[in-house]
């Protein structure tokens, strides 16, 4: 019992000095970034060759709301699969305010963002740049088709296009306020879809839980990861008050750092923010290596994958390959980590 008093009262400790650093954090994100998807979606779409650039800087923002704002853009062919992907290796959710609270750590956290970020720009544009190319090469073989193809199509389609065309005469003659209308609900239809998408990314966008009030909205976030810490900090405590240390945990996980590495990707793939503050937690007990926090970390896109696969329902296949491709980019972004000599 005293170990687990012992334990309680350490993780109610590093709870209180971590509150106002997260609420502070938070309450700065929610007045930057509340009911913004329009603004995002205006600008990247006016700086579309900018936008892993500018994508890799948006995800390193505290929380994962940027990642679920860009799922959603992404489903409506807003951004780039390489701007996707830079937002997603660069989020790191829970991670910054969690190790900026340790002063020893400040330096090797500007080294996890400035590696993310770096790692995420190349990896955007060389994404944009493959997918270009090859549209490039499938082009003339399109014009080739065309070429052949379209006095084929057109004897097959010019008697239908007669028949629509009778039909619509027919309709407009009949009703003078066809067109109108007709314009006026796919305007509606339109306005509902977006309607939809927008309503989506709010439920589970972190920035968007109360909406119409910042300040509840940085409560209500820093109290979720707050009780995330307290679990995750409070069950690490037992285990060195039960067993003399954490080497239990470093037997689980090793001192291989490949096997950390694959370890760290598959945690940071759990689309919660659990996730992170679990990383975070076992590096700066000295359990997890660096580079497997890099890796976890550019896995963890927050809630970003359930909102890609939420928006993106009708492409099943295609967002199952953008959560394995990820899962295989911050394998080697962990590499390539453990052989920097910067941590």
């Amino acid at each position: 019992m005293e170990v687990f008093l012992h334990s309680l009262e350490h993780t109610l400790l590093d709870l209180v000095i971590l509150a106002p650093l997260l609420y502070l954090t938070y309450l700065l994100v929610s007045y930057f970034s509340h009911n913004d998807n329009q603004k995002y979606s205006k600008i990247l779409h006016r700086t579309n060759k900018a936008g892993p650039v500018i994508g890799a800087f948006l995800g390193c923002v505290p929380q994962c709301g940027f990642s679920s704002v860009m799922s959603n853009l992404y489903s409506r062919k807003m951004i780039t699969l390489g701007t996707l992907f830079a937002v997603f290796l660069a989020t790191s959710d829970e991670a910054i305010p969690l190790m900026i609270k340790e002063p020893e750590f400040i330096l090797q956290l500007l080294i996890l963002l400035a590696v993310k970020v770096v790692y995420a720009i190349i990896v955007g544009y060389l994404i944009d740049g493959i997918i270009k190319l090859f549209s490039k090469k499938r082009q003339p073989l399109k014009d080739y088709h065309d070429k052949h193809c379209i006095e084929h199509e057109h004897r097959h389609l010019a008697s239908e296009v007669i028949a629509e065309q009778q039909a619509f005469e027919k309709e407009q003659q009949e009703s003078p306020y066809y067109v109108e209308e007709k314009e006026r609900h796919e305007c509606e239809h339109d306005e509902e879809h977006d309607h939809e998408h927008h309503e989506e990314s709010k439920k589970h966008s972190h920035g968007h839980c109360c909406a119409t009030n910042i300040f509840l909205d940085a409560l209500k976030h820093t109290a979720v990861i707050l009780a995330y810490v307290f679990a995750i900090t409070l069950a690490i405590n037992l285990i060195e008050g039960y067993c003399g240390g954490v080497e239990p945990l470093k037997s689980f996980f090793g001192t291989n750092p490949y096997v950390q590495i694959l370890l760290g990707c598959v945690i940071g793939l759990i689309p919660n923010c659990a996730a992170s503050v679990f990383l975070v937690e076992l590096y700066l007990e000295g359990v997890l290596l660096f580079p497997a926090l890099v890796a976890g970390l550019c896995a963890g896109a927050g809630v970003g994958l359930i909102v890609l696969f939420t928006c993106n329902y009708k492409r099943v296949g295609q967002n199952l390959a953008i959560a394995g491709i990820l899962m295989v980019l911050s394998f080697v972004a962990g590499l390539i980590t453990n052989f920097l000599p910067i941590w």
